[in-house]
Parts: C-alpha cells; structure tokens; sequence
C-alpha cells in the first residue's frame, strides 16, 4: 500500500484539503455541462426562478425534444449533491420530463445560467467543534396548478 497523498479529485468532486476543512465542487463537470448546452458564454443570473413562476404540464409552448430536456435536467441532477442551492429549481424542472416545452426548456437554460455565475460553490466542511442545524420549510398550499396538489419543500444545513 502505498501514500499517494492528499485527495484532490475523486469521481468527479475536486476536493481541495486545508488546515481549516475540507472544500469540495464540481467546477470541471459544471463547466462541461456548460459547453455540452452552448451556455458557457451565457449572460448570468443571480436567481434560479423568478419569483412566482408558475408552470403546467398542460402549458400551450412549442414542444422541445424530451430527449434533450431528459439530459439536460439528468445532468442537473447530478449537481445536487454538491450544490443544494439547485434543489428546488431542478425538483421542479423533474415534474415536466414527460412533455417539455419551450417554457420548461427557458426555466432549465435560467438554472444553466445561475451555474455559470456559481461555478465555484461548494460546501466547505469546517474542522471546528462548533456546529450550528438550521433547516427551512416551505408549503404551498394548492400551488400546483394542474392538480391543485400541495407540495412540501425542506432543507436542513448543517454547518
């Protein structure tokens, strides 16, 4: 066995080891996805939704490749476990996988350019003793507006 020393990539996540914690991103894969899109040289946004976005499974856009749409939100998922600040955008591009249109499609290309502005984040993982649980809840009653379903959101942050 032998010391190969400090972890700096493992399947896909860069790791960057210092004194104080552990830093991890997905930069190389977020810039890939990027250039796999045509949205490297996007303009950026600092929000992933605008506020109030509704969306329907019954919305009268032009219809786009589900196929496409199936990759690009297949993709996105693969960020989540580094990036929780994408949650919710991309949970709420996954409701409309079945038949995308051009409206699910700008809602998706908005997440492609939040990224492009965050390349960068990640969570760091302090080596201090002190640790703080936050979590956040939000319902919205009867907020869908196919089926009038509510729909329950959490995140807890650990830090």
């Amino acid at each position: 066995m032998a010391d190969v020393g400090l972890m700096s990539y493992y399947l896909g996540l860069e790791v960057k080891q210092m004194e104080d914690g552990i830093f991890i991103s997905q930069e190389s894969y977020t810039i890939e996805l990027l250039k796999k899109f045509n949205m490297l040289d996007c303009n950026t946004v600092n929000t992933l939704m605008k506020s109030g976005t509704k969306l329907s499974k019954f919305d009268e856009g032009e219809k786009v490749n589900p196929t496409f749409f199936r990759s690009l939100v297949g993709s996105l998922r693969y960020l989540i476990c580094i990036r929780p600040d994408i949650l919710f955008a991309v949970g709420v591009a996954s409701f409309f996988m079945k038949a995308p249109t051009s409206t699910h499609l700008k809602v998706t290309r908005r997440i492609l350019r939040y990224l492009r502005s965050t390349i960068d984040f990640g969570p760091f993982y302090s080596s201090s003793s002190y640790f703080n649980l936050m979590g956040f809840c939000d319902n919205d009653y009867a907020g869908d507006i196919d089926d009038r379903k509510k729909h329950n959101w959490l995140c807890v942050f650990l830090g």
